[in-house]
């Protein structure tokens, strides 16, 4: 005798596969035009984020950026005039709540309206374990967490009343892997995925795409405003050159085109650079093995001595070892980017 239940529950999965396959090709967000929307980016006054902000302005769209430095928001406000991109600028503390519901309001004063939000606003401290105080995790899960909820939280009233609106979470390579000496922006950026992940699935029945960013290595010129713990000379030598590697890291400029367009297909999720692409899929064959590799590399990196726990930017660890011409593409791109000190 045939088993016709089992032949029934297999012909039944089968039906329900397909349906759900042309329900989420039904689904799936439509391209977006960024012509005339208004897009927020923070951190959007150097790096990636005036990059970012220099893209979406080419594709038509109105930019607000915002920052902690008002000096370096009005440099990047220059920045994005010459080129013929129409732009506002905001101080703004992301780790604040008061200070992004404020900045959300304000930009809605001059503009009517918020389309796309960009978190991309971050900090990063590099050292040893050892040299990390519970200080750093609070200010990177601030930055990192706290901030793209607190944007979100403040968009998403009118983006649902629209049935329409773009969310872009800036996380990292180091929000899949994590790497040795970068433990707060690790643990912070994996909580970032976690939460830019559950967006996309809570919000798609709003009309809502929300993308979660993970990049590789990226010249932007952020090295020198990074913050350096431990021996911190020999750590950013080596962040400084590693990010500066042809072949394995990624130009801000080609970033920023991948980024705004999975933000206008409305892609799930965007690995920047092939590097990024490949350890995510060994991590996710052999957690074990990626653990043990990384161990060892952790074992070539600097120890604590130095300044311990105190920390210094990036422009002021400099020594004979870096700058020097193997950081020459990521040091050329901290000129194009805004991110040397405005004073």
């Amino acid at each position: 005798m045939r088993n016709t239940q089992g032949t029934n529950w297999l012909a039944v999965a089968a039906g329900a596969a397909v349906a759900w396959g042309a329900w989420s090709l039904l689904r799936r967000p439509q391209p977006y035009s960024f012509r005339d929307k208004v897009v927020v980016i923070t951190g959007g006054s150097r790096g990636l984020g005036l990059v970012l902000a220099r893209e979406f302005g080419r594709a038509g769209a109105r930019v607000a950026i915002c920052a902690r430095n008002p000096a370096q928001v009005a440099l990047a406000l220059d920045d994005l005039e010459r080129r013929g991109i129409r732009a506002l600028g905001f101080r703004c503390d992301v780790g604040v709540r008061a200070e992004v519901e404020g900045l959300m309001e304000a930009v809605r004063e001059h503009s009517g309206r918020i389309d796309v939000l960009v978190n991309n606003a971050g900090t990063i401290q590099v050292g040893p374990m050892e040299t990390m105080t519970e200080a750093d995790y609070d200010e990177a899960m601030r930055v990192h967490f706290w901030g793209p909820l607190y944007a979100a939280q403040a968009v998403l009233p009118e983006m649902r009343r629209r049935g329409d609106g773009r969310i872009v979470n800036i996380a990292s390579i180091g929000g899949k892997v994590a790497v040795p000496h970068l433990l707060p922006y690790a643990a912070s950026k994996f909580a970032l995925v976690g939460l830019s992940e559950g967006l996309r699935a809570e919000l798609a029945k709003d009309g809502i795409a929300v993308t979660t960013v993970a990049p590789w290595l990226m010249r932007t010129g952020s090295h020198v405003n990074a913050l350096f713990k431990g021996q911190r000379r020999l750590e950013f030598a080596q962040f400084s050159t590693l990010g500066s590697l042809p072949l394995v890291t990624v130009s801000a400029e080609a970033a920023a085109r991948q980024i705004v367009n999975a933000c206008r297909q409305g892609d799930a999720e965007l690995m920047v650079g092939w590097p990024a692409e490949l350890a995510v899929r060994l991590h996710g064959l052999m957690p074990g093995l990626t653990a043990d590799v990384l161990g060892l590399v952790n074992r070539l990196q600097p120890g604590p001595g130095g300044i311990g726990t105190e920390r210094r930017l990036g422009r002021d660890s400099e020594s004979a070892l870096a700058p020097s011409v193997l950081t020459r593409s990521s040091d050329a791109a901290a000129r194009r980017n805004n991110e040397l000190d405005p004073s």
